[in-house]
């Protein structure tokens, strides 16, 4: 997937993402919602558990949660 960041975000609306953030802690849940400064709304996946993904432990999201873009690295689906 390529193209300009807000028309991928665009596409990965209500996908499962996984959500990195500059502290090295991540998230993942259903992309509900983003707006132009990349400040993104997750809802709790379906299936709700943690897993890792290398050596990062990824959490599920319980609530919906609204994730600062100032803090968000990526943003994976």
């Amino acid at each position: 997937m390529s193209g300009r960041p807000l028309d991928v975000l665009e596409a990965a609306l209500e996908d499962v993402v996984t959500v990195t953030l500059k502290d090295g802690t991540a998230y993942y849940g259903t992309l509900a919602g983003y707006d132009q400064h990349m400040n993104a709304v997750l809802e709790p996946p379906v299936d709700v558990e943690d897993v890792a993904v290398g050596e990062l432990e990824v959490t599920a999201v319980e609530d919906t949660t609204i994730i600062r873009g100032d803090n968000v690295v990526t943003i994976q689906t």
